[in-house]
């Protein structure tokens, strides 16, 4: 079992920064991909950022130079630093966790509840 909870989001005004985090807790084994994706209202959801156990990080085109993403390992974290926000960044949140291994074998799509950001103009 794997519970994803973020805490950061709010309302910033554009060209601002805000900071996400996540944390996984539970009964797992190393975790190799964490991740941010968000949805806004009426679109789909897409991918923000995600990072490997290994440090690679891939952004998602809109984000690119404006997004940094990070981790602790040790402490099962994923952050997300959000700079040069623009309304178009207005969306929910989510921290994702692909595919992790447990103790009662792989467990996929493992997602938080969501939080939001939303900028204003």
């Amino acid at each position: 079992q794997v519970q994803l909870v973020e805490s950061g989001g709010g309302l910033v005004q554009a060209g601002g920064s805000l900071r996400l985090s996540c944390v996984a807790s539970g009964s797992f084994f190393a975790i190799n991909v964490m991740g941010w994706y968000r949805q806004a209202p009426g679109k789909q959801r897409e991918l923000v950022a995600d990072i490997t156990s290994g440090g690679s990080e891939n952004y998602g085109d809109s984000v690119k130079g404006r997004f940094t993403i990070s981790r602790d390992y040790a402490k099962n974290m994923v952050f997300l630093q959000m700079n040069s926000l623009k309304p178009e960044d207005t969306a929910v949140y989510y921290c994702n966790v692909p595919v992790v291994a447990t103790n009662r074998g792989l467990k996929y799509d493992n997602w938080g509840q969501g939080t939001q950001v939303t900028v204003s103009s």
